[in-house]
Formats: structure tokens, sequence, C-alpha cells
């Protein structure tokens, strides 16, 4: 079974995925490490996230240690990944791989282009989505936990510009999949998404 998951930064789908993955007993990815490791080597050898042949050289020599990297959420990564994602070349060079993930053993796979590129015949389609003031508090919670200093306005503007980004990329932009479900988490705590997403799943498997 493939099951993608799709929605703008900070919805909530990450900590979803994962928690249906493991309950239906499927291996999990998180599309977007893929971007923000690159994002990460284009950084730390002082490149601009915004020229393609930087940007596409990273993409290429990604590693399995790479991707197990615990410092690819800090603010600037984000930017910066949102940067790469834009690039038509980069995500060219990260389809097969995630491909090759869902196609060997099923999976759940979530990211921005899931359902509509990387598996647009996939088994379930769920969009995840919050207001952004809902979304840019929970990311500004993950700054704090992680002791960075960070007004909480700036993570707004930082959602919003995101936002923007990946909806008017020219290379797979954000938009909800027609035969996926949407789910709003704005009201909703982690329990509730998941209980809803799972009544969802079994629903159309059954």
């Amino acid at each position: 079974m493939i099951i993608a998951i799709d929605g703008p930064a900070a919805a909530g789908k990450g900590t979803l995925a994962k928690r249906i993955a493991a309950t239906l007993q499927l291996p999990y990815l998180d599309t977007g490490i893929l971007y923000r490791a690159t994002a990460k080597r284009v950084l730390e050898a002082g490149g601009n996230p915004e020229d393609v042949s930087t940007a596409l050289t990273a993409a290429q020599s990604l590693s399995a240690a790479d991707l197990a990297r615990n410092d690819l959420r800090d603010a600037a990564t984000s930017k910066a990944a949102s940067q790469v994602a834009s690039i038509a070349a980069v995500r060219q060079a990260l389809l097969d791989f995630q491909r090759h993930f869902g196609t060997a053993h099923g999976a759940v796979l979530d990211g921005r282009d899931i359902g509509t590129i990387i598996f647009p015949q996939a088994d379930i389609k769920l969009f995840v989505t919050a207001s952004v003031e809902a979304r840019a508090q929970r990311r500004y919670q993950e700054f704090c936990a992680r002791g960075e200093t960070v007004a909480l306005a700036e993570v707004i503007a930082d959602v919003q510009a995101r936002d923007e980004a990946d909806r008017t990329r020219t290379a797979a932009p954000l938009m909800m999949a027609r035969d996926a479900t949407l789910i709003d988490t704005t009201d909703m705590d982690a329990d509730t998404a998941f209980a809803c997403a799972l009544a969802l799943i079994h629903g159309k498997t059954t």
C-alpha cells in the first residue's frame, strides 16, 4: 500500500505520517528531509541554495548519513530547503529515490507533491493543512524547544513566505490532488488527527 500525505509546512503531516506508518507496519519516508539535507550540504559548503548547479551537485551526492542528521530543522536550513526544492533539476534528481522507496515494500510518504507527482496512483491520498497562525505557533514552539531564539512574528512571516514559494514554484507546486481527502488540523491535537486519518484509511481499504 502507498499512502501519500501532502500539505504545507508545520501542518502536522510528519507526525501523522510516522504514526500511521508504525500502526500499519509500513516503511516511512519524510521526503522533506531529502531537500533539507540537500540544503544543509549547500549551506555548509558556503554555496547559494538558489544556484542550480550547486544545489543539483548536493542532491546527487546525498548519503544515508546526510538523511540521519539531527540538525536539519533549524530556521536557516528550512529556508534553504524551500529554495532548493523550487529547482526542477533537484526535484528530478530525488524523484527516483522516492519512487524506489515507495514501491519496494509499500510506504507512507509525506511531502508537498507525493499525491500529485511522486505517486499519483497512491492507494490513499491525504492533504493535511492548518491555518497560518496555528502552523507558525507549532513551528515557533519547536524552535523554542531546541533553544533557538526567534520571534513569533518572524516565524509567521517565514511560514507565509514558504507557502507562497511552494504554491507558485514552477516545479511541482504544492496543491491538493483531486482525489485526496482534506484534513484540517487547526483545531485538532495529534491524537484527533490520527484517529481521523486512520478512519479515512480504513474506510477506503475495507
